[in-house]
């Protein structure tokens, strides 16, 4: 019996067998998972919120037959007949934390600038945002679109890496991208092997430069050489005859 689950609503069912049952104030309180104090205070009228009585016959976790075996012995304890259903959340935007919602729009941005494939349908039910807001910091008219500063999601909190893998690898399949051609962006080792790559090709471009700037003035300084060579040749002809 100490494992049996409590009504839905514990005060107001034990308000309702208070009202509407003979049952003892011990057996109304094990039932409802209360103190009997407090089952005591609700038929004294002492408790300082007033509860609307819940039928617990009509939501079906007790039977009158039930009720009826309590009434005629005090030692009897209810048994639940059908335990509630858990209340759970299975649609819309995920809760995100007072303490974390004001770095959404950063983490908005990062994904907009680093994986525009993803939907804002997918950006939506990742981050926990809505439409509006995710178009306000794509089209740069957000309220505070001068303080947003793209964020890893991740590094903010607002969802765990594999949620964000799962999202990029689904919206690249969906657009056709293959894995090789398009390197999912979402580590710091990805992050530092690219930077890496572009300091090399900055490099090769600056030497090749450099190569091309030698060669250029070792011609100029030739073409000049012969045309110093030729002006002193015809200057010499005249002098000559």
């Amino acid at each position: 019996m100490a494992d049996q689950p409590k009504p839905l609503m514990p005060h107001a069912t034990a308000t309702w067998l208070v009202d509407n049952t003979g049952l003892s104030f011990e057996q109304i309180a094990e039932f409802c998972g209360l103190h009997i104090l407090e089952v005591q205070a609700m038929a004294d009228d002492l408790t300082g919120s007033k509860y609307t009585g819940r039928d617990p016959v009509h939501s079906g976790e007790l039977t009158q037959e039930e009720i009826e075996k309590g009434q005629a012995d005090n030692d009897y304890r209810l048994k639940m007949q059908r335990a509630p259903v858990a209340v759970s959340r299975t649609k819309g935007p995920r809760y995100t934390p007072v303490s974390k919602r004001q770095d959404k729009p950063d983490g908005i941005a990062w994904i907009l600038r680093n994986h525009p494939e993803i939907s804002d349908a997918q950006i939506g039910k990742l981050i926990g945002t809505t439409r509006n807001t995710i178009t306000a910091i794509r089209e740069r008219s957000h309220w505070n679109i001068q303080n947003i500063q793209p964020k890893d999601p991740v590094t903010l909190g607002l969802c765990s890496q594999r949620e964000l893998d799962a999202v990029v690898a689904k919206a690249a399949k969906k657009a056709g991208i293959e894995d090789e051609a398009a390197p999912v962006e979402t580590t710091g080792g990805s992050d530092r092997e690219k930077l890496i790559e572009e300091l090399r090709a900055e490099r090769q471009a600056n030497e090749k430069a450099a190569a091309e700037a030698v060669q250029e003035a070792e011609a100029a300084a030739w073409l000049e050489a012969k045309r110093a060579a030729e002006d002193a040749g015809e200057t010499a002809e005249p002098d000559q005859a």
